[in-house]
């Protein structure tokens, strides 16, 4: 009886995650040092700033990109850098020393990340002065071109020690690695919450269940709302059939399970252009959270 429960649940959640894959991208592709997804800079610029980039990065090992993307679906523009981040692994191998310059153009967002091997240089304090003062004002004029170009020279110029921050800046965004640090703690008391509900009944199990699970990594992690409806779904499924587990195993049995974390949604594909042409990749990695958002 007790395997003959698992098994339904296991295949509750591979047809869920099947479904769910089908309506979910995942992050764009990696083209060039200038990925302009959102159509925000015009083919000219993106050319020369690919050039600077490239020269930059012969000079000093360092890797710095753009991404420009329509809408964040959702999602936030933290975790979506973080993402990208470990999907492109920009910077050099065991070095860290890579910056993603993230543009979302619906939500009006920015977002610089910086890797592990540049926050000494480019700390979340001259992340945030960099978009308040340089890039956002000219955003804000429609002047895409001169924001971009400008923000990846006070960039270059900040690993140089040739840009300072002043003590005005607002405080940068939490980072996205004390926001996991949040959810290792929430999960096991959103856990503790479902058992207990349903030890009481299915219909408590249930409801505890849907609404504990999306809580906790939405308070944590800031997820997608179609990550936040699929977690209450699986999470309404779990506590239904944990309570029949506890009520045939004569309340000793335990049930477990995992989350791989929100996944990246958007409405279409991947349309925009990029100034790549000389087969860049990334090598390294290493993004923790470091760098600064904020909107134009």
């Amino acid at each position: 009886m007790l395997a003959a429960h698992l098994r339904k649940l296991l295949i509750l959640v591979l047809l869920l995650c099947s479904a769910t894959s089908a309506l979910t991208m995942e992050v764009p592709p990696l083209s060039g040092r200038i990925n302009d997804y959102a159509s925000m800079l015009s083919a000219q610029t993106a050319t020369a700033l690919e050039q600077k980039l490239a020269t930059f990065e012969r000079e000093t090992s360092n890797q710095v990109v753009v991404l420009t993307v329509p809408t964040l679906q959702g999602e936030t523009i933290e975790g979506l850098a973080i993402r990208v981040g470990d999907a492109w692994q920009i910077g050099q191998k065991d070095k860290g020393n890579g910056v993603i310059l993230l543009l979302a153009r619906q939500e009006r967002k920015i977002r610089i990340e910086v890797g592990t091997g540049l926050q000494g240089v480019l700390p979340d304090i001259t992340a945030a002065q960099i978009i308040r003062n340089v890039i956002a004002p000219r955003l804000k004029a429609g002047n895409y071109d001169a924001g971009i170009n400008a923000g990846l020279d006070a960039i270059i110029a900040a690993t140089k020690g040739e840009f300072k921050a002043t003590a005005t800046t607002r405080p940068a965004a939490k980072k996205t690695s004390s926001r996991y640090g949040i959810l290792l703690v929430l999960l096991p008391l959103a856990a503790v919450i479902v058992f207990v509900a349903a030890a009481s009944s299915r219909r408590s199990g249930a409801i505890a269940g849907g609404i504990s699970l999306p809580l906790a990594v939405e308070l944590s992690l800031g997820a997608s709302y179609s990550t936040v409806l699929l977690l209450g779904i699986l999470g309404g499924i779990a506590g239904f059939l944990i309570s029949l587990l506890i009520r045939a195993g004569g309340g000793g049995s335990r049930g477990g399970g995992g989350w791989g974390g929100p996944t990246i949604f958007y409405g279409g594909g991947w349309d925009g252009h990029s100034s790549g042409g000389d087969s860049f990749s990334g090598g390294g990695g290493d993004f923790d959270g470091g760098g600064a958002s904020d909107d134009w």
